[in-house]
């Protein structure tokens, strides 16, 4: 019998150790669990996490950061990649439907917050804006997921649509799980022992679906939390990769204290609303901490994709000084046109790292990492749907980017630069403006109903993140360009306009 040379078994071995890395390599990989954790009226700086960074790109903490305490949220920055300059749109409604759609809301049309009673125009408003919200008809995130086999699972805020609507109800727009969403937009209380609403506070906002933490002395926050860890055992007992919308309805008004943390503020010399504002946002904290830590006990850490965002821009009870408050250093607050009211914290990290296993290899995430590039909340839909493997219809207008290139720190030279926040409507802190950040500038449009005269706000973000200089007399041609690419992007998504007697306004470039 001849023998084999030792040369020969040496290229064996190689050959089918290729072959067997090849094969691994191309097996499908079990799909991701997501879990998107939403906090209602989160704003950049309501937490112990510096979002905000110096000129040499570093984290840069002020003084809020100081008086927040966010430990799990600091866990979850260092296990994963914040963004620096994350926007959403200036109100709940509109960023919660563009998370859904990955839409604009210039373009889906949702372009104020959903009254659950019934359509709240305001006065100059665009008379056919989509007050119904999301329908049994609309093309959602969960409702692809479902396609793919995920269990999609809502818990908390939904106010995806007004009383008697299909929005109303998570279950119409995709969810197969809907653990206490309806149309309201707010909890009536936080409190078990006054029925999250429904024994106690505001009835009419009562928070649905919790009767068996009623009469108990346990907070909203917890009471979700348990909720959603519950649902998410089930899904892994049901062998099913789960997509879960842990929307919470802290932060929001009403600010009721979570004696859990009540202490820790005591001495801080903020107000007493303030102090309560903080022990919601440390209830949070906890809630993603639990989540977590229950996701690893599961044994699916490694496997399970954590996206921490809020809505819209902070509205804690803070002083308003020169237009500087609860975003401070950033000016502006929820519902303002200027940053404060825009820009959001964002954290991407799967619950378990460096694990390798083949979704963190299709999408790796740079730990402790910082990104200084634009993200907007219009990328959540195409990011996880690339995620999961999900095809969105070619004919689809959307508006998003996929952000698997930014998460693992790179620069996307692919992506736009540009986000609209379209806001048509009066009646809030800013009215009636659409604003577009366009790289490093941001041009406001004040559109002025009643005098049909508009105004402008031009600002350099770059040298100028804090919007201390208008730049709109000083810089005629900046502005007469932006303006001309707003009309263009208003145009492209079919916005609606403010309307005076029953015609919409011009929008009228500055020659």
């Amino acid at each position: 019998m001849r023998s084999i040379s030792p040369l020969l078994v040496l290229f064996l071995l190689f050959y089918l150790g290729f072959q067997s890395c090849a094969v691994k390599k191309s097996e499908p990989a079990t799909p991701p669990n997501i879990i998107l954790f939403l906090i209602d009226d989160m704003g950049l700086m309501d937490t112990s996490v510096p979002f905000l960074t110096d000129a040499a790109g570093q984290p840069h903490s002020y003084p809020l950061n100081d008086f927040y305490i966010t430990p799990n949220m600091e866990n979850l920055s260092a296990q994963g990649i914040r963004f620096t300059n994350f926007y959403a749109h200036s109100v709940c409604s509109p960023s919660r439907t563009s998370i859904m759609t990955g839409q604009n809301s210039a373009r889906h049309g949702v372009t104020n917050w959903i009254r659950s009673e019934s359509d709240n125009r305001t006065t100059y408003g665009p008379s056919s804006w989509n007050w119904k919200g999301l329908t049994k008809a609309s093309l959602t995130l969960p409702r692809l997921l479902q396609t793919l086999g995920y269990k999609t699972i809502h818990v908390g805020k939904a106010h995806f649509g007004p009383f008697d609507s299909e929005g109303e109800d998570p279950l119409n727009i995709g969810f197969e799980v809907n653990i206490a969403g309806s149309s309201i937009g707010q909890p009536g209380s936080y409190l078990g022992t006054e029925g999250f609403g429904h024994t106690g506070g505001n009835k009419s906002r009562a928070v649905p679906g919790l009767e068996k933490y009623h009469g108990k002395d346990i907070f909203l926050t917890e009471a979700l939390t348990l909720e959603a860890n519950q649902a998410i055992s089930e899904a892994k007992k049901d062998g099913k990769p789960f997509f879960l919308n842990m929307s919470h309805y802290a932060v929001h008004a009403p600010f009721y204290s979570d004696k859990r943390f009540a202490d820790h503020y005591k001495n801080s010399g903020y107000s007493d609303q303030a102090q309560a504002y903080a022990t919601l946002i440390e209830g949070i904290d906890k809630s993603l901490g639990d989540i977590m830590q229950h996701v690893k006990e599961l044994g699916i850490g490694e496997n399970t994709l954590l996206i921490f965002l809020g809505d819209n821009g902070s509205d804690a009870p803070l002083p308003i000084e020169d237009n500087y408050s609860s975003s401070s250093p950033l000016k502006g607050k929820k519902g303002n046109h200027w940053e404060g009211g825009m820009r959001v914290p964002f954290i991407a990290a799967w619950v378990t790292p460096d694990v390798k296993n083949k979704n963190q290899q299709l999408l790796p995430i740079s730990q402790g990492a910082v990104q200084p590039q634009l993200g907007t909340i219009l990328d959540i839909f195409p990011t996880i749907n690339r995620v999961a493997g999900v095809q969105t219809p070619p004919a689809y207008p959307l508006d998003g980017f996929d952000l698997h290139q930014q998460l693992s720190g790179k620069y996307n030279q692919d992506r736009d630069l540009i986000f609209l926040n379209h806001f048509p409507h009066g009646d809030h802190r800013s009215n009636y403006f659409t604003s577009m950040v366009q790289a490093d500038w941001k041009l406001v449009y004040h559109y002025h109903p009643e005098s049909n005269q508009p105004s402008y706000e031009l600002f350099y973000l770059k040298d100028d993140p804090f919007e201390s200089k208008n730049l709109a007399d000083t810089q005629p041609e900046r502005l007469k360009s932006m303006m001309q690419a707003l009309a263009k992007e208003l145009a492209d998504k079919q916005a609606l306009l403010p309307e005076k007697d029953n015609h919409p306004l011009p929008l009228i470039i500055p020659e």
